[in-house]
């Protein structure tokens, strides 16, 4: 699979601590297989929330629960094209940038919104991927 990132010059590049958080366009070439992962939740192998009222915490339970999702179907997180996040406080989410950028350094296109409430209140953030391999 060859995957080309683009930054268009005539669109804002989001920069946070350093980082770029995105691509505004990922394209791929030679698509084999598209793996589309269901939003992921703090949630340990027992469905217990990690991380209550820590979004660093949560942001990481995320991060492995995309991991080993994407593992069963034979990918990896470089493989990820494509991201949408869902958090409760926006503010907060941008506090925790290495976290994201230790799971999705690969840095996939991404939509991230502020929602009211996930499925339970103890949740902070959800996040749904689309990869290709």
């Amino acid at each position: 699979m060859k995957r080309m990132n683009y930054q268009p010059e005539a669109l804002a590049e989001r920069v946070v601590d350093g980082h770029t958080l995105y691509y505004h366009v990922v394209a791929v070439e030679e698509t084999k297989r598209f793996i589309f992962v269901a939003g992921q939740l703090a949630r340990d192998k027992q469905a217990n929330c990690v991380g209550k009222g820590d979004m660093g915490a949560q942001l990481r339970q995320v991060g492995e629960n995309v991991k080993a999702a994407l593992a069963a179907a034979g990918a990896t997180l470089d493989d990820i094209v494509k991201t949408n996040t869902y958090v409760t406080d926006l503010d907060e989410f941008f506090k925790h940038v290495d976290v994201r950028m230790e799971y999705f350094r690969a840095m996939p296109t991404s939509t991230t919104v502020e929602v009211r409430r996930l499925s339970h209140p103890d949740f902070m953030v959800e996040v749904e991927v689309l990869a290709m391999v």
